[in-house]
């Protein structure tokens, strides 16, 4: 496909997502007689690239490298040369969505994992106990990417009794507010389908623990074994790292996805919104409190405490709200000085709150 060739259906790039609004922004770029094409795997500064002339290897070089964030990765829509030794990409178009999280190191920089995604699979194994918790974090990563998140519960089949399965379902859909949820056996085929049927229309990126069970279910969706599968063991229903670098592959029934390696941590990074859309629900009963900015601990007229008291909202759902929003607040605080200072006040201020309800209790007691 020539860089000056507009946008069709036919284009060859259409199957991994190429459409008219990716080819106008592109324009300014085949001016300039650049290659478009999508970004299928990333590792050690080099990329493969599915362009209308093949799959292309091409250097990072001249896209910023310091920014962990402005990298290019899996996903990213790119400008390549069209020949060259070595190939350059020149640059990204903007992304519509990112999935990020925050890396382990003590500088709390963000990690851009797949880009331009539409869904957002949160692959959790049932051969294991459900982390609720773990699965709330993820949800507020996938809310604040952009995309739509998916919670697929894997290797139902280990679970026969379809009244368990079921409350397990209903589990995990109370800690997913507006999140669809599906219970798929990838090795007897159950729920492939109606997973298949959701992510065709785009491009999907599944996420998980190692063990998760994400390359038996990628491998269920392509059809055939692209992804290599460890065992798992028995003791704890884990397995090992099986994918080491993310792969964007095309499905057979339309869509593409990214798969991804097993993600140890999953720290938060600027996801506020993300963490508000998982507990939305509390939320909600947040803007009954007799306070605009209570903070659901012991303020009088707080309408959360009064949901906890009645039973209409688990405990367990509040602190791992309080929970997620503290982690969220220190990674903003990190790299915005104004928010530490906001941070440093309303310490102070609950600290004369406290003070003073403990100086007013001594007095009744004297």
């Amino acid at each position: 496909m020539s860089s000056t060739t507009p946008f069709t259906a036919h284009s060859p790039l259409t199957p991994y997502g190429w459409d008219e609004d990716w080819a106008d922004a592109f324009a300014p770029y085949a001016a300039e007689g650049l290659l478009p094409g999508r970004v299928v795997r990333v590792d050690r500064g080099q990329c493969d690239v599915v362009t209308g002339d093949g799959t292309l290897r091409a250097d990072t070089a001249f896209v910023t490298p310091h920014d962990p964030l402005r990298v290019v990765c899996t996903g990213d829509w790119v400008a390549v040369e069209p020949d060259g030794t070595p190939r350059y990409v020149r640059t990204y178009l903007p992304r519509r969505t990112a999935f990020v999280r925050s890396t382990s190191s003590k500088r709390s920089e963000g990690q851009i994992l797949a880009a331009n995604v539409d869904h957002a699979i949160v692959a959790v194994s049932l051969a294991a106990e459900l982390d609720l918790a773990r699965i709330e974090r993820f949800l507020a990563l996938a809310w604040e990417s952009g995309a739509q998140p998916l919670v697929v519960l894997t290797k139902a089949d280990l679970v026969p009794d379809p009244v368990t399965l079921a409350h397990l379902v209903q589990d995990v859909e109370t800690a997913a507010p507006g999140v669809t949820v599906l219970s798929v056996s990838a090795e007897q085929g159950e729920g492939l389908d109606v997973l298949g049927a959701v992510v065709s229309g785009g491009t999907a990126v599944l996420l998980g623990q190692s063990g998760a069970g994400k390359s038996t279910l990628a491998n269920a969706l392509l059809g055939e074994d692209v992804m290599g599968v460890q065992a798992i063991r028995d003791v704890d229903g884990k397995g090992r790292h099986t994918t080491t670098t993310r792969n964007l592959l095309v499905l057979p029934g339309g869509g593409v996805l990214i798969d991804t390696p097993g993600l140890r941590g999953v720290g938060l990074w600027d996801a506020g919104s993300g963490v508000g859309q998982v507990f939305a629900e509390i939320e909600e009963l947040g803007r009954d409190c007799r306070f605009h900015d209570c903070a659901h601990e012991s303020e009088p007229g707080c309408a959360v405490l009064a949901a906890i008291d009645s039973g209409e909202l688990p405990e367990r759902r509040l602190e791992s709200y309080r929970k997620l929003m503290r982690e969220n607040q220190r990674i903003v605080a990190k790299t915005d000085a104004r928010l530490r200072a906001e941070i440093r006040k309303e310490w102070k201020r609950r600290g004369a709150v406290g003070k003073a309800a403990m100086e007013a209790k001594r007095g009744r007691v004297r």
